[in-house]
C-alpha cells in the first residue's frame, strides 16, 4: 500500500496544535502544495493561523477545507498511547487529531498532488482554506478569510469540507447540509420579596412558566426532505437567591433552535416575541446566531463524491444533515455546492481517537477521483 497519506497524517499528529496554536502543521502543507505551484496567502487574525492557496485562475474552482487544531487531550494517562506520538495499533492510527481532522487534510493533500501530477493541464482551479480555530471560538478563523475572499469577489463552485462524517463504514455519509444554530437569553423581570408575603411581591417563575410550555409544545416548522424538524431546547434556567424564604426578582432563561432552511431566523424570532407579549410578560431577551443552516441538493458535487465513494469503496452513500455547526456555516456563504465528507466520526474528541489504516488510502483515493471528476 502506498503510505504517502499515512506518513503525512503521522507527521500532522505529532505537532502539539491545540486552538488556536497551529503548532506548524500549516507549514507543513503550505511546503507542498508550493511545489505544486499554488499561490499562497496566508492570513493571520489574532492569535489564529490561516491560509489560502490556489492553484489557477479560471472556474470551476473546488476548495478542499478544514483545520489544523484540535481539542484538548483530556487527561493523558487515560490514554494507551502518548495522544501526540502518531501509534499504530490492531489496524488504527491513534492520536489527538487523527480522526477531526489531520487524515482529511493529509489525503486533502495527497489527492490533490496525484491529481495533478495526472492532469497538470487540469480546467478551473484547486484551492485549500485551512484555520488554526474551528474548534475554538471560531472568530478569527474561516469566517475572516471568506470575508476577505467575498471582499474581492472571488467565489468558490465547489467546496468539500473534511469533517469526519461517516457513522460505521468509509463513505456510508456524506453532510450535504447542517442545521443553524440560534439562542436567545431570556430575563423574565418580577418583583422580589419575602416568600411569606407573596401578595406583595410577583414571582417571575410563575409568570414565565405558562410561556415556557407553549414554547416547548410550539412545532416550528415541518422540516423538510433534507432536514428535521426545527427544534426548541432550553439549556439552562436560573433564578433566586439560593434560599428557601425570598421570591426572585428575575428568571433567566437560555434556549437554542436548532433550525432548518423550512425556517428564517427573523420568523423564528417574530414567534417567540409573540408568544411572551401573549402571555403579558416583561422581559429581556437577547439573541445570538452562531449559524445559518445551509443545504446542498443533489447536484454535480454531490454526484461526483457520491461516485468516486461507489468506485472506491462500494458503499452507497447517505445525505445527511445530522449534527452540529460547522465551518461550513462559513464557507456556504460564498460558495454554489458544499459537502463534508472525511473519515469515522466514533472517536472524535474522546480519548484514544483513531482513524483505521485501512481507511486512509481510500479516502485519498476517493478525494482524487472527485477532482477528475470535476476538473479532468
Amino acid at each position: 500500500m502506498n503510505n504517502s497519506t499515512l506518513e503525512l497524517a503521522k507527521a500532522l499528529i505529532e505537532r502539539r496544535s491545540l486552538t488556536p496554536d497551529d503548532a506548524g502543521c500549516q507549514e507543513i502543507l503550505i511546503e507542498r502544495l508550493e511545489k505544486l505551484g499554488f499561490k499562497v496567502e496566508k492570513m493571520r487574525f489574532g492569535n489564529v493561523d490561516n491560509f489560502w492557496a490556489r492553484r489557477g485562475t479560471t472556474s470551476p474552482l473546488i476548495c478542499f477545507a478544514g483545520h489544523t487544531d484540535v481539542v484538548p487531550t483530556g487527561p493523558v494517562e487515560k490514554w494507551e498511547s502518548e495522544p501526540f506520538t502518531p501509534t499504530l495499533r490492531d489496524g488504527m492510527l491513534f492520536g489527538r487529531g487523527a480522526a477531526d481532522m489531520k487524515t482529511s487534510l493529509a489525503a486533502f493533500i495527497t489527492a490533490i498532488e496525484a491529481f495533478v501530477s495526472e492532469h497538470p493541464e487540469h480546467a478551473g482551479s484547486i484551492a485549500l482554506l485551512i484555520t488554526s480555530d474551528e474548534e475554538g471560538i471560531a472568530v478569527d478563523g474561516t469566517v475572516k478569510v471568506v470575508e476577505a475572499l467575498k471582499a474581492r469577489n472571488e467565489l468558490m463552485d465547489y467546496c468539500i469540507v473534511g469533517e469526519p462524517s461517516c457513522a460505521s463504514t468509509l463513505g456510508d455519509m456524506i453532510k450535504n447540509g447542517r442545521r443553524g444554530s440560534l439562542s436567545g437569553k431570556l430575563t423574565v423581570k418580577g418583583i422580589q420579596g419575602h416568600i411569606a408575603y407573596p401578595h406583595l411581591a410577583r414571582n417571575p417563575i410563575h409568570l414565565a412558566a405558562p410561556a415556557i410550555a407553549e414554547l416547548a409544545a410550539t412545532q416550528w416548522d415541518q422540516g423538510n426532505e433534507y432536514f428535521p424538524p426545527t427544534t426548541w431546547q432550553i439549556s439552562n434556567i436560573h433564578g433566586g437567591a439560593g434560599v428557601t424564604n425570598v421570591i426572585p426578582g428575575t428568571v433567566e432563561v437560555m434556549f437554542n433552535f436548532r433550525f432548518s432552511t423550512a425556517s428564517a431566523v427573523d420568523g423564528l424570532k417574530n414567534k417567540v416575541h409573540g408568544i411572551l407579549d401573549q402571555h403579558g410578560l416583561e422581559y429581556e431577551l437577547v439573541w445570538e446566531l452562531s449559524g445559518k443552516p445551509f443545504l446542498t441538493p443533489r447536484g454535480n458535487l454531490v454526484e461526483a463524491i457520491s461516485s468516486a465513494i461507489r468506485e472506491v469503496t462500494g458503499v452507497e452513500t447517505e445525505l445527511s444533515t445530522s449534527g452540529g455547526t460547522s465551518d461550513g456555516r462559513f464557507i456556504a456563504d460564498i460558495c454554489t455546492q458544499l459537502v463534508e465528507f472525511g473519515p469515522l466520526n466514533a472517536t472524535i474528541h474522546k480519548l484514544n481517537e483513531c482513524v483505521a489504516v485501512a481507511d486512509i488510502e481510500p479516502l485519498k483515493e476517493i478525494y482524487q477521483r472527485t477532482l477528475v471528476r470535476l476538473l479532468a
